[in-house]
């Protein structure tokens, strides 16, 4: 029995020191670690009141604000476009007489932003260019018959308004300012996907792709990876106040659908394009007047640089603000207005601000000194006098505005005189087949080198005329119009 009474005071005290060992050695527990507990199915469960504080990020930005400021005034649009007849019904059409089939309208969808309260909406080019007519569908599902402002190809917007009053609507932020990691929010209609809002970073800026391919084009992108994708043309990209940034317009993919990367035309471009054609009715470009291209590091060690920096000026346009300010071939243009210029979609987007009539200051390299110029920028006419659209009958009825040919793309085509389609709109060029960019030569044999010239040869004509061209491709083409 004593034996018993003393094995089982040793079993305590063993007991007892064992617990003393484990409290010494046993860690507080963490408030916030992860445990997991048990439903009433025996799975583990985790209580978020428990997840580690290494697991919640700080700093965390608030999209909910900014989200519910953007969905209400971005809009969904429906664009009919015409369908072209086959070759065929063209033929016999032209050469017998006989009547062109009917043919139904194509529908392709946008979207856009709302950037007044009065019903100005901005938006791709691409997504009401050759429209018959233009449906927007608000957020709150009210829908109205849209009317083209204006087109600009070579920046891929357009401005359209609706007939309507006291909308919600978008500020403008400032792209200059926006920092490569900095959040920014997607928000568009992806397959026909009303009022999605999708996050990301921007992951580059003044980004070139190729895909405009207009004379004169201003490609100098914000990069991002939120997810865009077919139908968020023309939506808004916003940082996390809520601003408009930018407007979204292409993804890179080998697929069609979202892949890794989207592009947003900068607002600093979309606030000049929107306010001269409210001002103007159309685009009042400037322009410096030079052809660069862009210093690698290859370049950069045959000019004898000891790093890549700048712009390098190949020629220099005569007469243009570039000569005036006594700019030469070989210069490497630095900076514009104190701001760096390392490409030349960066010196693209810092001119495409502009316009005719301002003064800009260029700080340049010549023969390894660092000298500033004073530049008094012009337009595509050389001069800076404000350019008005025509709106004459003619016009109306070819149902196009034009531009004057650089004479760099005339020496590259061979020709001595042309004037280029820039848009494109309901009307006989539509009809026949004239696509933007086509550079108009010959009107009834007579050289044209201006629209005025286009003008002075179909007025008063009947029965049609002849046109000859050239795409900035090489291809020649002649168009047969009836007025």
């Amino acid at each position: 029995m004593k034996k018993f009474a003393s094995l089982l005071i040793v079993a305590i005290l063993g007991g007892v020191i064992s617990v003393g060992i484990y409290k010494m050695f046993e860690k507080e527990p963490v408030s916030a670690g992860v445990y997991p507990t048990t439903n009433s199915g025996n799975s583990p469960v985790y209580n978020a009141n428990y997840l580690p504080a290494y697991a919640v990020p700080e700093n965390v930005p608030d999209f909910v604000e900014a989200a519910d400021l953007t969905v209400h005034a971005v809009v969904h649009i429906k664009t009919e476009v015409s369908r072209r007849n086959s070759i065929y019904d063209e033929f016999f059409f032209e050469f017998f007489g006989m009547p062109r089939q009917p043919s139904q309208p194509l529908v392709a969808t946008g979207s856009g932003v709302i950037i007044t309260s009065d019903g100005y909406i901005v938006t791709n080019n691409h997504v009401v260019q050759n429209a018959l007519r233009l449906e927007v569908t608000l957020n709150d599902k009210r829908s109205y018959e849209a009317k083209i402002v204006g087109t600009d190809p070579t920046t891929d917007l357009a401005l359209i308004k609706i007939e309507a009053t006291g909308l919600p609507y978008l500020s403008y932020g400032d792209s200059d300012a926006i920092k490569v990691g900095e959040w920014v929010l997607a928000v568009g209609n992806p397959f026909n996907l009303t009022s999605t809002v999708t996050a990301g970073i921007v992951s580059a800026k003044a980004r070139e792709i190729n895909i405009l391919g207009a004379a004169g084009a201003i490609e100098s992108f914000i990069q991002t990876d939120a997810p865009v994708n077919r139908g968020n043309s023309g939506g808004a990209l916003v940082n996390t106040r809520g601003e408009l940034v930018g407007i979204n317009a292409a993804i890179a993919s080998n697929t069609g659908s979202y892949a890794g990367y989207s592009f947003a035309i900068p607002v600093n471009i979309v606030k000049k394009v929107v306010n001269d054609f409210i001002t103007f009715g159309e685009i009042q470009r400037a322009y410096i007047g030079v052809s660069i291209r862009d210093i690698d590091s290859q370049f950069a060690r045959e000019l004898g640089l000891d790093a890549p920096q700048g712009v390098y000026v190949v020629s220099v346009v005569e007469n243009s603000s570039a000569d005036d300010a006594d700019i030469k071939a070989e210069d490497i243009i630095l900076e514009i207005d104190g701001r760096p210029i390392n490409s030349v979609s960066r010196l693209l987007e810092s001119i495409g601000q502009r316009n005719p009539g301002d003064r800009v200051q260029v700080k340049l390299m010549r023969n390894k000194k660092v000298i500033s110029k004073d530049v008094l920028l012009k337009n595509r006419d050389n001069n800076t006098e404000v350019i008005a659209r025509k709106d004459s009958k003619e016009i109306s009825t070819l149902g196009a505005t034009f531009e004057k040919v650089s004479q760099d793309e005339l020496d590259r085509l061979g020709i001595e005189n042309g004037v280029q389609v820039k848009t494109v709109r309901r009307g006989e060029l539509m009809n026949k087949g004239v696509r933007e960019g086509f550079i108009i030569t010959h009107i009834d044999k007579t050289p044209v080198n201006s629209s005025d010239e286009i003008l002075a040869q179909i007025q008063g004509k009947r029965g049609g005329v002849l046109i000859e061209g050239i795409y900035p491709n090489g291809k020649r083409s002649y168009y047969a119009l009836g007025l």
